[in-house]
């Protein structure tokens, strides 16, 4: 038990420290003195700062149920904001004649409040969208209204597609469409010799260059889509061929999603301002270079290649992008085009954060055993007890080694009828004394055996939480990615329990059990005691990129509730849209069920259950309204 005196030392300045909040927050989030997370939605050069748990509060108060997604409006905007004004100062100080325009891929998240917030903003920076589908295109085009801003089309086409895209066009809109195979060119002027509409046209290059993180492949000579150099020369000749190459205004590539070294950005944008510079050379107007998505978020805080993480600034990837286009345009004489970048994960990531409360926990609390084994004890239980005796740091790796073994070997003995159930029972009890010592041991080590590296995991706390991983949080479980998990309060008091997080899926995957770290990854997340007079609530940050897209239907827990908050600079605050998560029909129906008929077929099971004697009409009444009821209910644990 820790002593009162060592949690009285324990500071908020220690919190933001275990926790790194200062790190990966990017001045939106920090902690209060008297211990709850506070968001600052206006960044580091604002006083203005809201309390998490005011803002719980006033959710119950409304009569929302754990869990529920937040949305700030606030970050969304500042996001934009800053990276097209990052783009605004590196375009002047570098004297670049181009313009910047940045597009928002709705792939990355495409609730509807969140497409009509970046077209509403950003049209002040002429920020426009990007789609990879016809439905994505119908989407865009009914919310987008600045017709400076561009509208980029990339993905497989139809002639649906090109058809809306084309009308686009001529309504106005600076409609591209990026031709991702061969074959699509040839579709795209036969349906714009059909409508008589000119199309703007981009081509989608293979770089040879690639990036590090997880998504590698998306670039590179064998990523899925995209022309090599070969194929790019054949359709330059092509428009040449059908007198069309002034329609030629685009050069796109796509390197990948999350690319945390800037020399791979670097390389890629030298290679593609040169390509660039070669079709202007072959008589193509261009004007525009769109460079992709990739631009990192630093989930860890740690400012590393780490693929969780970023070794650079926006600041510094604007810097970059423009000297590097600058430099190769003025080195063949060639207007500066105008930059396009498809960032979405950058610019939507810190906008949402999943809150959820914690239901129970599973301690891993360490029996005390007698000094010596018991009279009669079996051999391989005097074993465990002498390696519990004769550990020290030097042996521990062979003592750890040694006990897996003897471990071992009693389950295989019980399996066989050669030992008691009683008998096991104490071995287990002595084995995992001897793993508390070795993990406590191990802090003391310099540098510790590789088997070692994880043993905190085994011994810790499990706390079962009102969420499903697969449902808001679907790439930690699909690519192991990272996200800042922080208690929302309570951050003046210690953490004494090293756990990992269970969501409520009853599947082995639905966890949490890799954290993020300055120097690696942690396998435990610090966590306070349960009080049983207090919800405890934890908070997952960073999810508003793929997470509300990807999620899926595990065990039939649906969409969360969700709550959208814009801040005032007076520190005044506004629930702007609240929309109830899923329900137990919803999800059902998602499936195929047929929630009316369900209802109907299972009243005929409760009649029969009537003639049959089992229950009584008055029954059957209650029996219904609990069906009822759980259908109309929410998919997550309510009070």
């Amino acid at each position: 038990m820790i002593k009162k005196e060592l949690l009285e030392r324990w500071t908020v300045e220690k919190s933001e420290e275990l926790y790194g909040i200062k790190n990966w927050g990017a001045g939106y989030f920090n902690i209060s003195s008297n211990g709850e997370v506070m968001i600052n939605p206006f960044g580091k050069k604002s006083d203005v700062s809201v309390s998490f748990m005011d803002i719980l509060s006033g959710i119950k108060q409304r009569g929302f149920e754990m869990p529920v997604l937040l949305r700030f409006e606030n970050l969304l905007d500042a996001q934009i904001s800053h990276l097209n004004e990052s783009f605004r100062k590196a375009i002047k100080d570098n004297n670049y004649q181009g313009q910047y325009k940045g597009v928002y891929p709705i792939k990355v998240n495409q609730q509807q409040q969140v497409i009509e917030e970046v077209a509403k903003y950003g049209e002040c920076y002429h920020h426009g969208l990007e789609v990879g589908s016809k439905a994505e295109l119908i989407g865009a085009l009914s919310i987008m209204k600045d017709k400076e801003a561009c509208l980029i089309c990339n993905g497989y086409k139809d002639e649906e597609f090109i058809d809306l895209g084309l009308y686009a066009v001529k309504m106005g809109f600076q409609c591209f469409f990026v031709v991702e195979i061969p074959g699509e060119l040839e579709l795209i002027m036969q349906r714009s010799e059909t409508l008589k509409i000119k199309p703007l046209i981009g081509m989608r290059i293979k770089l040879s260059s690639k990036a590090g993180g997880h998504w590698t492949e998306s670039g590179g000579d064998r990523s899925i889509f995209g022309l090599n150099t070969t194929q790019l020369i054949e359709a330059v000749d092509f428009l040449k061929a059908k007198n069309m190459l002034d329609s030629l205004k685009l050069l796109h590539y796509h390197l990948g999603s999350q690319i945390p070294n800037i020399r791979d950005i670097r390389s890629a944008v030298v290679e593609a301002a040169r390509i660039y510079a070669e079709l202007v050379k072959e008589g193509a107007p261009m004007g525009y270079l769109d460079l992709g998505g990739g631009l990192a978020v630093d989930y860890d805080g740690s400012n590393t290649n780490f693929s969780n993480s970023r070794n650079y600034s926006i600041d510094e990837y604007c810097v970059d992008i423009i000297e590097i286009v600058q430099s190769t345009m003025n080195s063949e004489n060639i207007p500066h085009p105008t930059i396009i970048t498809e960032s979405g994960r950058v610019t939507v990531a810190y906008y949402s954060i999943l809150v959820f409360n914690v239901l129970d926990v599973a301690k891993f609390e360490i029996e005390a055993i007698p000094e010596t084994p018991p009279e009669n004890s079996h051999d391989l239980i005097k074993s465990l007890y002498y390696i519990l005796n004769t550990m020290n740091l030097k042996n521990i790796q062979e003592c750890y080694n040694d006990a897996l073994y003897y471990r071992d070997e009693v389950r295989d003995l019980f399996k066989h009828g050669k030992i008691s159930l009683r008998e096991r029972s104490f071995a287990e009890t002595v084995f995992w004394n001897i793993i508390s010592i070795i993990a406590k041991e191990k802090k003391k080590m310099k540098q510790y055996p590789p088997d070692l590296s994880d043993i905190e995991s085994a011994i810790a706390d499990i706390y079962y939480c009102n969420f499903s991983v697969f449902q808001s949080a679907p790439d930690h479980w699909a690519i192991n990615q990272l996200f800042p998990i922080i208690p929302l309060h309570r951050l003046t008091e210690m953490p004494t329990r090293n756990a990992v997080i269970a969501d409520i899926t009853c599947d082995c995957d639905g966890k949490i059990d890799s954290f993020i770290d300055l120097h690696d990854v942690q396998h435990v997340l610090p966590l306070h005691e349960l009080q049983h007079d207090e919800d405890y609530y934890l908070g997952i940050f960073l999810v508003g990129a793929y997470q509300e897209t990807l999620g899926d239907l595990h065990n039939l827990f649906g969409d969360t509730n969700v709550v959208s908050v814009r801040i005032y600079q007076n520190g005044d605050y506004d629930f702007v849209r609240e929309i109830e998560g899923d329900t137990v029909a919803d999800v059902l129906s998602y499936v195929e069920f047929n929630p009316k008929q369900m209802l109907l077929d299972f009243r005929e099971l409760a009649e029969q259950a009537i003639r049959e004697g089992k229950i009584t009409a008055n029954e059957r009444r209650e029996i219904m309204k609990a069906y009822d009821n759980g259908l109309r209910g929410y998919t997550y644990f309510e009070k």
